[in-house]
């Protein structure tokens, strides 16, 4: 059952990426007639549509989703977790706009094309079906009580990088007005770096190391602020990483270490005998038994044993 519902994840989401491609649209030439009082107006308007295999690939991935939720739904003892359960919320979301969009398909009014407008734009929903993953693989549940554990170490690490980005935002705009011309009075000519809100993302892209170079610094001042963002990036980005790995590896030991332990048995405990029963019987300790001894109850057995032997009294028999 997992593999196949890994397939059928897989496939869904292919299929919701090739929908997109050029190769896989086709133009339509769609005629609509308009009628205002006496006046018949014919419109002629052009309209993309998918290639159709591709509806029917969908179709049969979303009829197995269907019947796995089902499936998954008749099955559970609480029907009130389940649905409480994020991962369900997200096959039930991902499931219901198909069936909306084959039922209002053959409509023509002007709601019915409204709505399906607004479901072809909610057509990324489909994508969060890799999060079913996770049922099926260790790594990924992990990878979320990790996010979770983490929580104050992500929150740090935002604040850090906030704070930096608006203090270096800051310094390389006015460290760009320094080179500026006496005949460029907003001196914003010579550099990319015309507002402070525009440096924010240079600013995110330096600290975070990634350089796109769609926007730098073109006077020495602002090389320095450039080369001060960086490091400080590397400083700030480094810090609460460390605690974050840990919790990685202190998970995924625990997840590894519980697959590798043997499956549990239920063990039978047999009941204790009524007290009004013939075979009830007590010991020195008063700890109800049964007159077989040595198969139900080994360990008072024993115990009783040892008290006998260290008082010097002679066990009684019958």
């Amino acid at each position: 059952v997992a593999f196949a519902s890994l397939f059928f994840i897989l496939v869904s989401i292919t299929t919701f990426c090739l929908e997109t491609h050029e190769a896989f649209n086709i133009d339509v030439n769609v005629t609509e007639t308009l009628v205002v009082g006496n006046t018949t107006t014919i419109l002629l308007t052009h309209k993309v549509e998918t290639e159709p295999i591709l509806t029917y690939i969908e179709g049969v991935c979303v009829l197995w989703f269907t019947l796995e939720f089902l499936v998954r739904i008749i099955c559970c003892p609480d029907k009130l977790l389940f649905v409480k359960n994020l991962l369900n919320i997200i096959d039930f979301v991902a499931i219901l706009p198909f069936y909306l969009e084959v039922g209002l398909s053959g409509l023509s009014s002007k709601a019915a094309r409204d709505v399906l407008g607004f479901l072809r734009v909610v057509r990324f929903v489909r994508i969060l079906r890799i999060f079913k993953l996770t049922r099926h693989f260790v790594g990924l549940r992990v990878l979320g009580h990790t996010l979770r554990a983490s929580t104050n170490e992500f929150l740090l690490l935002i604040i850090f990088l906030a704070l930096g980005v608006l203090i270096f935002a800051t310094m390389i705009y006015y460290a760009e007005r320094i080179g500026a011309k006496t005949s460029d009075p907003r001196g914003s000519d010579h550099t990319h770096f015309k507002n402070i809100p525009i440096g924010f993302w240079w600013a995110v892209v330096t600290m975070t190391t990634l350089g796109y170079g769609d926007m730098y610094p073109k006077t020495w001042s602002g090389m320095v602020v450039g080369a001060l963002c960086a490091l400080a990036g590397v400083l700030t980005i480094a810090m609460p990483v460390p605690v974050i790995v840990n919790n990685f590896g202190m998970y995924y030991s625990l997840a590894m270490a519980k697959q590798k332990l043997p499956k549990k048995k239920k063990k039978h405990i047999p009941r204790l005998a009524p007290l009004d029963s013939p075979t009830y019987c007590k010991s020195e300790e008063n700890s109800p038994c049964n007159s077989t001894q040595s198969d139900t109850c080994p360990l008072a057995v024993e115990e009783g044993a040892a008290e006998r032997k260290r008082s010097g009294e002679t066990p009684k028999v019958g």
